[in-house]
């Protein structure tokens, strides 16, 4: 009862993280200017990854009996803020922006390399996220070489 009511903190914390990626890709791909088309695909290809995970985690909650969290986490709400703020000073260049999304990134990859630390994720479950795992450190080491590829 213990390992799973830990599985299930664990799951929707990714769930939440999730939530933020989303949050903060649709932020950028907003902020972006007219003829930044090519990275708004591949941002709008991230949130669809992200969308896929969290139904990938929502389905094991379910299985286990558990509510699923919705919104998004108080640290990502926080660096949302925090980003709003710096925009005002910085303005939004794509350099910037890009910035940003390699922040969130490593924030995902860094949440997924905790869960995956733990010792309550059942085998099946640990599979799965190290599958996401390995697709969140592609769209991780894409943002970043997008980034090096822009002047500031």
């Amino acid at each position: 009862m213990e390992n799973t009511k830990a599985t299930v903190e664990t799951l929707n914390d990714l769930v939440l993280i999730n939530n933020d990626r989303i949050a903060g890709f649709e932020r950028a791909i907003n902020e972006l200017k007219d003829d930044g088309a090519d990275l708004k695909n591949t941002f709008v290809n991230f949130i669809g990854d992200s969308h896929r995970f969290k139904m990938e985690i929502a389905t094991e909650i379910a299985a286990l009996g558990k509510d699923i969290e919705t919104g998004t986490s108080t640290s990502g709400k926080l660096h949302r803020t925090w980003l709003d703020l710096k925009a005002a000073f910085n303005g939004h260049s794509t350099h910037s922006i890009l910035e940003e999304c390699e922040f969130g990134e490593d924030a995902i990859k860094k949440t997924y390399q905790t869960a995956l630390d733990g010792e309550a994720l059942p085998a099946y479950i640990r599979e799965l996220l190290t599958r996401q795992q390995s697709n969140l450190k592609a769209a991780h080491d894409t943002v970043k070489a997008l980034r090096d590829g822009v002047l500031h």
